[in-house]
């Protein structure tokens, strides 16, 4: 967090050095983020990435859609527009903060974009397989998604039962503990942990996570087998 220094901000463990909570998912013919923070640009250039066929939204706050400009490069790279998949509230926003790139009358170099709007059905990009899982941010609606076995979960504080159908079975999941006390609009750690033993998955990560957490190294020792924390530069094969 800017201008603090409290024992986690200032940690010489890389564990506790992260940037806003993004994901990229692979597979043989297809790469997808999920989310461009404001760290997109370093995010990408960090990994080395040349190729992007879409990217999909959770929800509207800037903190996950404020990164989108940099996909000018991969618009440069791939000589096409960039797919990008999000709902109505998240698409309302993209075209007012980024209104250049939707504009009729639109400067060289801007970002190219090709928007679908989506709801809480499949979709297919490719040859993978999307299943978007709704989700409450307090009064916002977020969406999670599922992947095959893999389950993505973001700035949640409240799932009702039919969407947790969609969960179960999944062999992994990232899912958002923002800290130790309750918040207004994320999951705690405690709340965390119950609804990662409540939907029985094997594997869980948390993300999103604030400074005010504790040290990556603490907080481990604290979870209970099967739950860890989440990092920059973690990958998962599944």
């Amino acid at each position: 967090m800017i201008g603090c220094d409290c024992e986690v901000c200032t940690s010489t463990d890389p564990k506790d050095n992260r940037l806003r909570s993004s994901i990229m998912v692979e597979t043989a013919e297809t790469t997808i983020i999920v989310d461009t923070t404001p760290d997109f640009r370093y995010q990408m250039l960090r990994l080395g990435i040349k190729k992007v066929d879409a990217i999909i939204f959770t929800h509207p706050h800037r903190d996950h859609i404020a990164g989108l400009d940099d996909v000018r490069a991969f618009n440069y790279i791939s000589q096409k527009p960039m797919k990008v998949y999000c709902n109505y509230l998240t698409e309302e926003a993209l075209r007012r903060d980024f209104y250049y790139a939707f504009s009729d009358t639109r400067y060289p170099g801007v970002p190219e974009i090709d928007l679908h709007t989506i709801t809480e059905e499949p979709f297919t990009i490719n040859d993978l397989n999307i299943q978007p899982v709704l989700v409450w941010h307090m009064k916002m609606p977020v969406y999670g998604f599922r992947f095959g076995p893999f389950t993505y979960i973001t700035d949640a504080n409240y799932i009702e039962e039919n969407e947790k159908q969609k969960i179960k079975g999944s062999k992994a999941m990232v899912l958002n503990a923002l800290r130790k006390e309750k918040h207004i609009s994320h999951y705690n750690l405690e709340e965390a942990v119950e609804l990662v033993q409540e939907l029985e998955i094997p594997e869980a990560y948390f993300t999103h996570i604030s400074h005010q957490l504790g040290l990556h190294a603490a907080i481990t020792k604290e979870l209970p087998s099967g739950i860890h924390l989440g990092y920059d530069g973690l990958v998962l094969n599944l």
